[in-house]
């Protein structure tokens, strides 16, 4: 689940649809699945924002500035996946300007948040990253068992 938070007027339609795109596949491959799976897919969504009004140190901006909060469920992001993601988001961000504006990372905000297991809902229910993970492997057992792993260390108190 991805909440992108893009001012009105920074980035052409094209590039914008393409970033939007583009951030579905980088958080996809982050979470470890394949961004061509159309079951994936399907179940990555984009909330795409238009703030009203941006200030930066009390004062309006005149560059815009971006907000990409990434929202998966608990145990698929360890701290290289998080990095990356937080990193290929950022160059994609400023990639999409085509040099419309100064390239400067600090414009770009990435939070890349996990879900704890059991309170994420969805279809009037929990969903676990059991259920979600066997839904895109289309094998319950397979994403038992994937869930298993991603969360022993977590379960352990191990810091991933």
């Amino acid at each position: 689940m991805l909440d992108a938070f893009i001012p009105e007027g920074a980035l052409s339609v094209e590039a914008e649809q393409e970033l939007l795109a583009s951030l579905t596949d980088i958080l996809l491959r982050n979470e470890g699945a394949d961004p061509s799976n159309p079951v994936a897919r399907s179940i990555a969504w984009v909330f795409l924002h238009r703030p009203v009004a941006l200030y930066v140190a009390g004062e309006p901006t005149d560059e815009p500035r971006y907000r990409i909060i990434a929202s998966v469920p608990e145990g698929q992001f360890d701290a290289d996946r998080r990095q990356r993601m937080v990193a290929e988001v950022t160059e994609t961000v400023l990639d999409a300007e085509q040099g419309a504006y100064e390239r400067d990372p600090t414009r770009v905000w990435v939070f890349a948040n996990e879900v704890p297991d059991g309170t994420w809902g969805g279809g009037g229910r929990i969903v676990t990253l059991a259920d979600i993970a066997g839904a895109v492997l289309g094998d319950a057992e397979e994403g038992r068992g994937y869930a298993d792993r991603r969360l022993a260390g977590r379960r352990a108190g191990v810091a991933t």
